[in-house]
C-alpha cells in the first residue's frame, strides 16, 4: 500500500496575523460596570448597576428555601442528569403556567396555554420573538420608552422591527399614560406590544389595575398582540397573585398573548438561567400546533434546557410547605426594598437635597429611576466610587441600609455640584 506523504500546512497569512486582526473592540455594556467596580480599591464603593438582590453585606442573596431544596436534591441518589425534552421539564411547565395565570385560569382548564421551559427570561423572549418572526404576519414590535436595555437586542436579533411607545415622563417622573394610550391607539394594526408585567425596568413605574384594564381594552380593540415580560413577580407587592394581575386580565379575556417568565429575581436563581415562555391560544388545537413549532425554534438554539434550575423551581412550587416558605421569604425581600426606598428618601429630605425626591417611594420593585443625569452619575463614580447605569437607574436591591447615608450624601453633593453658581448664591 502506498503511504501518503503528510501535507504541508496551508499558510493563509505569511506574516502570521489573525483572521480577526482588524476587529475593533466592542463598546462596554453600560449597566454591567462590574469589571470597573472589581478593580476599584475604595472600601466604600457601591455597585448599584446590575439587577441582583443582595444582602446587607453586599453578597448575592440565596433564599433559605432554595438551600433546603438543593440539599434534598443532592441527597437524592436516584436522580440523574438525563437530557430534558426539547420543551423542558413537563411538571415545571405546568406549575409555571399555574403560577402565572392562576389555578382557576379558563385558558389552562381548556388546554389553550402552551408553556415551554427556556433559558431564563432572556431566551424566553428570544424564543418568542423567533416564533413570531417565522409564523406571525406582523413583524413590528412596540417597546416602552424606556425599557430593559437587552429588550432591543433580543427582539431585533430575531429580525423584528422595533418601534417605541411613550411610557415614562422624565419631567414629571411618572407614567405618561395619555401618551401611552395615544401611541398604542395609532400603532400598526396587529403589531406586537411588549409590556412589563410589574416592576417596570428601569423606571419602577407601573400602571394601576384600572389603567391596565384600559390598556387591555385598547389592545384588543386595535388587534394588537401583547407580549409580557414578567421578571419580578412577588417582588413588587409582596403577593404573587397581585403581581400577575396585568397578565391575568389578558389571559382570561379569550384573546391570545405571550408571556416570558423568569425565576432569576424572585427565587434568586440568577446563575441557573431558568424561565419559561407561555403562549395563550384561541383553542387547544392551535396550542398543540404552536407547541410543535416551538420545538423547531428551540432545537437549533440550545437543543433543550438545563435541568437543575427547573428541579429547584418544581420542588418549591409543588410542595405546600416549601411554597409557603418561599412566599414568606419573598415578602421579606419586598418589605426590605420598601424600607430602603423610604430610608433613602428620608435621608435626602433631611439633607435638604434640592428637588422633589418623592418619586423614589412612589416607584416599586427592584429599581428606581433617580432622575440623576449622566453628568451627575459620572460625578458619583468619580468622586464617590458609586457604579450605576448612566441613565440614573439604581438597583434598590443592591443598596444596603448601612450604605444609604453614604449614597444619599453622594447624591446631595452631585446635585449641588451641578447647580449654577448663581443658584447657590
Amino acid at each position: 500500500m502506498e503511504h501518503l506523504k503528510p501535507m504541508e500546512p496551508t499558510r493563509i497569512h505569511s506574516n502570521g496575523d489573525s483572521l480577526f486582526q482588524d476587529m475593533t473592540f466592542a463598546p462596554d455594556i453600560p449597566v454591567y460596570t462590574t469589571a470597573a467596580y472589581n478593580k476599584d480599591p475604595c472600601p466604600n464603593k457601591l455597585h448599584l448597576g446590575i439587577g441582583v438582590y443582595r444582602t446587607e453585606e453586599g453578597k448575592c442573596h440565596t433564599l433559605n428555601v432554595v438551600k433546603q431544596v438543593e440539599q434534598t436534591l443532592a441527597n437524592d441518589l436516584s436522580a440523574d442528569k438525563e437530557y430534558l425534552p426539547i420543551t423542558g421539564m413537563p411538571e415545571f411547565n405546568k406549575l409555571s403556567a399555574k403560577l402565572m395565570f392562576g389555578s382557576g385560569s379558563p385558558a389552562i382548564k381548556e388546554s389553550r396555554v402552551v408553556t415551554v421551559q427556556c433559558v431564563s427570561g432572556c431566551l424566553s423572549l428570544r424564543v418568542g420573538a423567533e416564533f413570531l418572526a417565522k409564523h406571525y404576519h406582523q413583524h413590528v414590535v412596540y417597546l416602552p420608552e424606556p425599557t430593559y436595555g437587552n429588550h432591543p437586542n433580543l427582539i431585533s436579533a430575531a429580525g423584528l422591527t422595533l418601534k417605541t411607545y411613550r411610557y415614562y415622563d422624565p419631567k414629571t417622573l411618572v407614567l405618561d399614560f395619555q401618551g401611552l394610550l395615544e401611541d398604542l391607539g395609532s400603532a400598526l394594526t396587529g403589531a406586537i406590544v411588549l409590556f412589563h408585567a410589574c416592576g417596570h425596568n428601569p423606571t419602577g413605574v407601573d400602571p394601576t389595575c384600572q389603567q391596565w384594564e384600559q390598556i387591555r381594552q385598547l389592545v384588543r380593540q386595535r388587534g394588537l398582540l401583547p407580549f409580557f415580560d414578567c421578571a419580578y413577580q412577588g417582588l413588587v407587592s409582596g403577593n404573587l397573585d397581585d403581581d400577575a394581575q396585568s397578565i391575568r386580565m389578558f389571559g382570561c379575556d379569550g384573546g391570545e398573548c405571550f408571556v416570558a417568565q423568569s425565576y432569576s429575581k424572585n427565587m434568586g436563581l440568577y446563575g441557573e438561567r431558568i424561565g419559561s415562555l407561555s403562549i395563550v391560544c384561541k383553542t387547544a388545537d392551535v396550542a398543540r400546533r404552536v407547541e410543535s413549532q416551538l420545538k423547531l425554534i428551540i432545537r437549533p438554539l440550545y437543543s433543550n434546557p438545563p435541568i437543575h434550575g427547573a428541579a429547584i423551581v418544581t420542588a418549591i412550587l409543588k410542595d405546600r410547605d416549601l411554597y409557603q416558605k418561599w412566599t414568606n421569604e419573598l415578602k421579606a425581600m419586598r418589605d426590605r426594598l420598601v424600607q430602603v426606598r423610604r430610608q433613602l428618601y428620608d435621608s435626602l429630605c433631611n439633607k435638604g437635597t434640592p428637588g422633589d425626591w418623592s418619586h423614589i417611594i412612589k416607584q416599586v420593585g427592584m429599581y428606581s429611576f433617580t432622575g440623576l443625569n449622566k453628568d451627575q452619575v459620572d460625578f458619583l463614580t468619580r468622586e464617590y466610587h458609586i457604579y450605576m447605569s448612566s441613565d440614573g437607574r439604581i438597583n434598590i436591591g443592591g443598596l444596603s441600609s448601612k450604605a444609604v447615608p453614604y449614597f444619599a450624601g453622594a447624591i446631595h453633593d452631585a446635585v449641588i455640584s451641578s447647580l449654577p453658581s448663581s443658584t447657590l448664591a
